[in-house]
């Protein structure tokens, strides 16, 4: 089955760190380019960072670089992304999409709060 499966989202104090994985089944993950959403609540999605086939190239939204890492491990099949210096303006669902052909994971819950 063709899947990707989030984990490690969780509560977390302000300025505090939390590292997001996005296991990938059915495809091998580094030959797709992968990117992280969120979505607030009540708000839109939004895009956090991508990154590109096979290659090292990232991207990052204004609003988590110099923060946030986007990598893959290809041996374990699984896209992470590291969140250091959380703000409570990070709280959302977390979501791992594949481009094309489009798929996307059910999310994990980051919040942010003392």
């Amino acid at each position: 089955e063709v899947q990707l499966v989030e984990s490690g989202g969780g509560l977390v104090q302000p300025g505090g760190s939390l590292r997001l994985s996005c296991a990938a089944s059915g495809f091998i993950l580094s030959t797709s380019a992968m990117t992280w959403v969120r979505q607030a609540p009540g708000k839109g999605i939004e895009w956090v960072s991508s990154i590109a086939t096979y290659g090292a190239i990232t991207s990052y939204a204004d609003s988590v670089r110099g923060r946030f890492t986007i990598s893959r491990d290809n041996a374990k099949n699984t896209l992470y992304l590291q969140m250091n210096s959380l703000k409570p303006e990070d709280t959302a669902v977390y979501y791992c999409v594949r481009s094309s052909p489009y798929l996307r994971g059910q999310g994990t819950q980051v919040t942010v709060s003392s």
